[in-house]
């Protein structure tokens, strides 16, 4: 059976040399939650996101998960909480303020900066591939002139994602990677990696989710701007919005304080969770490399949709006003008949989903440090249906 991509919905502290193997016990879980489980951390209590806190611990007791985090944007009201563990073997708790990797969530920054780039006449979203990147993307049926930047934004290139490589599932997914967490990717390899397989389908005529794509999209404002996609991202987003917490490691391993441990069943990979909060996420890249919190998330998320990053022609572009996949992003409708935009990620150790309605007035955030989480639609049932 086929194994989930490694990058999901696929500071630098000195390495550790073993990574240590924890088994998360429903006591331990149980317990940690109640030292997580105090009142809301914007000022006024739970309010009315007790059913957000209630979901919150129901996810962390059935789904056996060391603990959870939240962020609100409401209006002018923002409100936190946390429940569950940090760390399994020391029961301390976790914490609204930490710092964790967004996985693809990365996605959504490197979009905006596609976007941007349209906005200001430096290229063209039905460019084909081939024009700023030549010769990269052929071979196996794969051909960069027929691939465009809007179909590598909206997951409908066909091309085959690299973390779905045997090779890197054994190298990602496997106990295989706590000998190689520490490696160093270049982007251009790993695209060849990829190319190494043919085409899921004809350009534009399916969608499939490559984190190829967006690799590629990286590489694409390296060659437009002469900067790395890291580079501009700071300088557009991070920078302008005041995202003090949100960082592009590269190839650093660690996390900047304060920081839970992460612990991961290596997507299918190991029996039991094993503790991954040291990595190199340069196999990321402009698909899943960075790191940030609730807030800067919320902050983003809710300055994407209120225009404030792009112009209303670009963001109708990402956003499509029928809803479902756009560029970047994606919509889904709750039970309650509402519609809410954003991106899930998920990487060794993490889990995270940041999702806003569309007036950008009401965003949520939330990160679980692990990354087996399966019930994390309850959470946004819960925030906005209500």
């Amino acid at each position: 059976m086929a194994r989930q991509g490694a990058l999901r919905r696929g500071s630098g502290a000195v390495a550790v040399a073993v990574a240590v193997t924890m088994s998360v016990t429903s006591g331990t879980v149980a317990s940690a939650a109640a030292a997580g489980a105090g009142g809301g951390h914007g000022g006024h209590g739970d309010g009315a996101h007790g059913a957000t806190r209630a979901a919150m611990a129901e996810l962390v007791r059935a789904e056996g998960l060391p603990g959870t985090i939240a962020g609100v944007r409401e209006g002018d009201d923002s409100w936190s909480a946390a429940v569950g563990a940090a760390d399994t073997a020391t029961g301390r708790p976790r914490s609204p303020r930490e710092r964790f990797r967004i996985g693809s969530l990365t996605k959504t920054f490197t979009a905006t900066v596609v976007l941007q780039l349209r906005a200001e006449g430096r290229l063209g979203l039905d460019d084909p591939v081939e024009r700023w990147l030549p010769g990269v993307v052929r071979g196996n049926g794969n051909d960069g002139s027929a691939i465009t930047v809007r179909q590598l934004l909206g997951h409908t290139s066909g091309l085959f994602s690299f973390d779905e490589d045997p090779a890197m599932i054994q190298r990602l997914a496997s106990p295989d990677f706590l000998l190689h967490r520490y490696d160093t990717y270049r982007p251009e390899d790993l695209v060849r990696t990829a190319l190494a397989h043919p085409p899921l389908f004809p350009p534009g005529t399916s969608r499939a989710y490559s984190n190829t794509n967006y690799l590629l999209a990286g590489m694409i404002i390296t060659k437009v701007t002469g900067r790395s996609y890291g580079e501009e991202i700071e300088r557009r987003i991070i920078r302008p919005l005041g995202l003090s917490a949100t960082t592009l490691p590269g190839t650093a391993a660690g996390l900047p304080r304060p920081h839970a441990l992460g612990y991961s069943t290596l997507f299918g990979g190991s029996p039991t969770p094993l503790e991954t909060t040291e990595l190199n996420p340069s196999w990321g890249g402009a698909a899943g490399e960075m790191i940030s919190t609730t807030a800067d998330l919320t902050r983003f998320y809710s300055a994407l949709m209120r225009g404030w990053l792009l112009p209303r022609a670009e963001l109708d572009e990402m956003i499509p006003a029928a809803g479902g996949p756009g560029l970047g992003i994606g919509s889904v409708k709750l039970h309650c008949g509402a519609v809410v935009w954003g991106h899930t990620g998920t990487i060794h150790g993490s889990s995270t989903v940041a999702l806003a309605t569309r007036d950008g007035r009401h965003v949520a955030a939330f990160n679980t440090n692990a990354d087996w989480v399966e019930g994390e639609r309850a959470l946004a049932e819960a925030e906005f249906c209500r």
